[in-house]
């Protein structure tokens, strides 16, 4: 297994390779899930050395975190894990609304730390922004909370670069969680930037970009059960075209396409660990396999060259 990488300027070390796990429980994402499969996928990943689990509130509702939760206690294996969850979402009525003030936040902590039956949560983020609150007293409350002991690192997630500012105004902003892939590659231009420069890691979601990046897609593909922008049809055959480069360098090295896509990110200087999803036992231990992938400069450098928007 690869060495351990450190989480920004925090005490979190972890294999760079973590779990997404929307799909353990998140029923409100996915039709269909299956509860045992994934306990079963939690289960396999900590066995084979991911001690990053990422989850949050509105997988679910709620049920992400409760089974997580219930498979560490019967690993017994809490203080080998790095746990990050996330929290903004409130439900009023039927409706579902944004909050950041800091009492939710206080009470979002509190309820996350019960659903995983822990009494810490590494790495705690704000899900998404809302309108009205102040996004460093937002991010006030979680230090608090992180001097108590609660949680040992603060997250956000989905800020613009000026809320991520806002939020850092006193630099107790550690991680920052946005969308980032070979086609999304905006966060290049101001969010990796201010990463770099403020110890903050960057961590990725959509890494894959719903599956296209993964190379299993091909020009008879039925575009019309799939949906997102990933999908429309010009995005979709350019894409296949630029995924012929790195199919070659998949090719040369036994690997498939995905663990490319992956190993590359790790070599971006804002991104130090990446969390891709899974609905299967067998998909964690897959992605694993990025670890043993080595890109040379001129591979990383013509996957640069080929995905510049």
């Amino acid at each position: 297994m690869s060495n351990q990488v450190r989480i920004g300027k925090t005490n979190l070390y972890v294999n760079p390779i973590g779990l997404g796990t929307n799909a353990v429980g998140g029923h409100n994402l996915f039709q269909n899930l299956d509860e045992e499969a994934g306990r079963e996928l939690v289960r396999t990943g900590i066995a084979n050395g991911i001690n990053f689990l990422d989850t949050a509130f509105i997988y679910g509702p709620k049920r992400s975190e409760e089974i997580i939760g219930e498979v560490v206690k019967e690993i017994g294996s809490r203080s080998q894990l790095v746990i990050a969850t996330k929290a903004a979402h409130k439900f009023v009525g039927k409706d579902i609304v944004i909050d950041n003030s800091p009492s939710f936040l206080k009470q979002s902590v509190e309820e996350s730390l019960q659903r995983l039956q822990t009494d810490y949560i590494d790495l705690f983020y704000i899900h998404f922004p809302d309108k009205d609150t102040p996004k460093d007293e937002a991010v006030g409350v979680l230090k608090q909370l992180k001097d108590e002991g609660k949680i040992r690192a603060i997250g956000v997630s989905n800020f613009s670069i000026e809320q991520l500012r806002e939020a850092n105004k006193d630099g107790y902003v550690d991680v920052y969680q946005g969308e980032y892939n070979l086609l999304s590659r905006d966060a290049e231009k101001e969010l990796f930037p201010y990463a770099i420069n403020n110890g903050i890691s960057y961590i990725p979601y959509f890494p894959l970009a719903s599956g296209l990046l993964t190379g299993k897609y091909n020009k008879n593909t039925n575009l019309e059960e799939k949906r997102g922008k990933f999908f429309q049809k010009e995005t979709f055959e350019a894409t296949l075209e630029k995924m012929e480069h790195i199919r070659d360098i998949a090719n040369g090295k036994g690997a498939e396409v995905a663990h490319v896509v992956l190993a590359w990110y790790l070599t971006r200087e804002a991104i130090d660990v990446i969390i891709p999803g899974a609905k299967r036992a067998e998909q964690v231990l897959n992605n694993l396999k990025t670890l043993e992938i080595q890109l040379t400069d001129a591979e990383i450098q013509e996957i640069d060259r080929v995905f510049q928007s």
